[in-house]
């Protein structure tokens, strides 16, 4: 235990460095303190994936149409009630669209910031889609843009919620979480083979997704145009990453929809090619930082 301590004083004392003083107002917050939850769990995440993939090898896949029922579900309703706090807490600030700073608002960008924690601990809970992938035998879903995104949103939004976890930080989580409403809800429809005919808009999901992305970007930047205080550097890293998001998801977008022809409505997916009427790079890339999927 002692090295396991002196382990993670280390990276905490490393990313202090980098990064500079915390914000105290998020100090105690669960798993916030230090970084080796996190990063312990992104391993084990990785971990599960590999040596699932082993032991599912030789065994039957698993249907788990009830789990991924309830659990779109509950993705579904947490989206729901981020986007609602989010909207209501920045507009209760007077959050600025252009560029915001992170202590101007007061209470406002406590119940912000406090919201901003639930997306990120959302991404803990996404790891599950990669899971159940592992589960159903779906390895050919489980692509780099899929591992990339959800193994990075999660790392990557521990550091947000340190150091910047208000303030311009709002915005791409509201866009998300708005896409993710959309997005798990059609994926938990879609489990039921009577609404494939009513699910004819999938396509239209990944367009607004790559929407999400440019506003993110467009909003990001706007804050390096006309500053307001927020850390330029945090600016510069999330549109570089969300630029890497844009280019995985345009090669995404171009291998489904341009060089195979789109299937007729209520055609039945082709078995290993698409999963419940949507490819499924695509339910896990998306939740951003502002993804689902590339789920």
């Amino acid at each position: 235990m002692e090295h396991l301590k002196a382990f993670d004083d280390e990276i905490n004392a490393f990313l202090d460095n980098m990064f500079g003083p915390r914000d105290s107002r998020v100090r105690g917050w669960f798993m916030l303190d230090s970084y080796l939850p996190t990063f312990s769990l992104t391993v084990l995440y990785l971990l599960c994936i590999w040596l699932g993939n082993k032991y599912m090898r030789s065994r039957a896949a698993l249907s788990l149409r009830g789990i991924l029922t309830l659990y779109n579900l509950g993705i579904t309703l947490l989206s729901a009630y981020m986007l609602a706090e989010l909207i209501l807490s920045s507009w209760e600030g007077g959050y600025n669209l252009q560029c915001q700073d992170l202590t101007s608002a007061g209470e406002a960008d406590i119940r912000v910031a406090g919201v901003l924690w639930w997306y990120y601990f959302s991404k803990l809970i996404e790891f599950l889609d990669t899971i159940f992938f592992v589960l159903r035998k779906k390895t050919s879903q489980i692509t780099f843009l899929h591992v990339y995104h959800h193994a990075s949103m999660f790392n990557i939004w521990w550091c947000v919620l340190n150091w910047i976890p208000c303030g311009q930080s709002f915005f791409g989580p509201t866009l998300n979480s708005f896409i993710h409403i959309l997005m798990y809800t059609y994926y938990g429809l879609s489990v039921f083979p009577s609404m494939h005919k009513y699910l004819w808009w999938k396509k239209y999901l990944t367009q607004a997704q790559l929407v999400q992305f440019v506003l993110t970007v467009t909003h990001t930047m706007s804050a390096v145009v006309r500053p307001c205080g927020f850390p330029f550097g945090c600016l510069i890293f999330q549109s570089s990453y969300m630029l890497t998001l844009v280019i995985l998801f345009l090669n995404f977008y171009v291998q489904t929809y341009r060089k195979k022809p789109m299937k007729k409505d209520g055609e039945e997916p082709h078995a290993g090619k698409e999963v419940n009427g949507f490819s499924k790079a695509y339910f896990t890339a998306t939740n951003g930082i502002t993804n689902k999927k590339a789920q």
